[in-house]
């Protein structure tokens, strides 16, 4: 069974950092895709960045491109997001979730959140003063 376990939330204030680390077990290296959501509170969820693991391609939310970098270690089955010069508009759960078999047209369509199998709990991310 998949599982997917995020943790590194938190409160920090504007213009601070925090890397959030997901840990996946259940399969090895047989997925599609890996990554990030987030849910804003009275917002729907909205995808925030991913990795394709076949060329490692990554994408990302143009709110969050030039400050988030997505990453991954393969050896420890984790998938990383490395958040610097937070907003308060960054506040929300931050979700982990992952697609494991192959979608057509995955650059136009990789933050329909629709298209992933297995989600994690979340964790709380807070950006403010």
């Amino acid at each position: 069974q998949v599982q997917l376990v995020e943790s590194g939330g938190g409160l920090v204030q504007p213009g601070g950092s925090l890397r959030l680390s997901c840990v996946a077990s259940g399969f090895t290296l047989d997925y599609y895709a890996i990554g990030w959501f987030r849910q804003a509170p009275g917002k729907e969820r909205e995808g925030v960045s991913v990795i394709r693991r076949r060329d490692g391609n990554t994408y990302y939310a143009s709110s969050v491109k030039g400050r988030f970098t997505i990453s991954r270690d393969n050896s420890k089955n984790t998938v990383y997001l490395q958040m610097n010069s937070l907003k308060p508009e960054d506040t929300g759960v931050y979700y982990c979730a992952t697609r494991t078999s192959y979608v057509g047209s995955y650059n136009y369509r990789w933050a329909l959140d629709g298209l992933y199998d297995y989600w994690g709990q979340g964790t709380q991310v807070t950006v403010s003063s």
